[in-house]
């Protein structure tokens, strides 16, 4: 990509962030209720390790640490991300894209990471505060751990990013999306080991699990920063998630040139 393109791309991904300041009070409601929901699933679990040292595997404190990292993945890349795609296709704002001389995938990657960053911010300082109040927390000792995991989370935005976008591009054939975006979180949260972990499936589902793209979003960095797996392992887990990034950024780029040449824009 050219130095003035990668100009463009950081003016977005600038005004993206902007956008998410602008508008913090919105920000701030999602903030807290995925707070809520977080001190939701630690209660569950606490529940479910009640009289139990271990369950599929994971100590409870394991698991704990577990839920902070599956809430720090995830909120990289939120709800607001998913619904300025997909919000675009279905106003019909997307025609004015179409006229710029910018890719409009690379577009609105650019604008998902720009927001990212504040909200991947805002969940490390909410997992601060949780470690600093949850006794049992486990932390890795090794900085390579932490350079690793910090690598596997830029895998896993890559990957959940083109799943989003593959599924935001389905409003091209849809007057609506909250069906589109409500399908994409399902099955996402279960087969990445959002909901539970993957070792907790059954065999077959398991297999399955690890075979699909999912697994790179939730799965892998979990596996890396609990140190289940060692450092040549990582480094395999993180070559298939960019692989699957990569993959998935192709999946797009073919359906995005089979979608405007045939596109109907609904509401525009």
């Amino acid at each position: 990509m050219p130095v003035p393109n990668l100009k463009k791309y950081r003016s977005i991904a600038n005004r993206s962030l902007q956008n998410v300041l602008a508008y913090r009070t919105s920000y701030v409601i999602t903030f807290l209720a995925n707070s809520i929901n977080l001190l939701a699933i630690y209660f569950l679990w606490q529940g479910i390790y009640s009289g139990r040292d271990i369950v599929g595997g994971y100590s409870w404190d394991q698991m704990k640490t577990y839920l902070l990292v599956t809430f720090l993945a995830n909120s990289v890349l939120s709800w607001y991300s998913e619904t300025s795609i997909s919000g675009k296709i279905l106003d019909g704002s997307v025609a004015v894209d179409l006229l710029k001389p910018i890719d409009f995938q690379s577009a609105r990657f650019a604008e998902t990471l720009g927001s990212s960053l504040l909200e991947g911010g805002m969940s490390t300082v909410l997992l601060v505060l949780f470690a600093t109040f949850l006794t049992g927390v486990t932390f890795p000792q090794s900085a390579l751990v932490y350079l690793l995991f910090a690598i596997s989370l830029l895998g896993a935005i890559l990957v959940k990013f083109g799943v989003v976008y593959l599924a935001a591009l389905l409003c091209f054939w849809s007057t609506g999306s909250m069906g589109i975006v409500w399908t994409r979180i399902a099955l996402t949260n279960l087969l990445s080991g959002a909901l539970v972990p993957l070792a907790f499936f059954p065999d077959w589902l398991e297999k399955l699990a690890l075979f699909l793209p999912f697994q790179s979003i939730i799965h892998t960095p979990t596996m890396i920063f609990l140190e289940q797996a060692d450092t040549w392992e990582s480094v395999r887990l993180i070559g298939l998630q960019f692989f699957w990034g990569i993959a998935l950024w192709i999946a797009g780029k073919c359906m995005w040139n089979w979608a405007v040449r045939q596109v109907t824009i609904h509401g525009g």
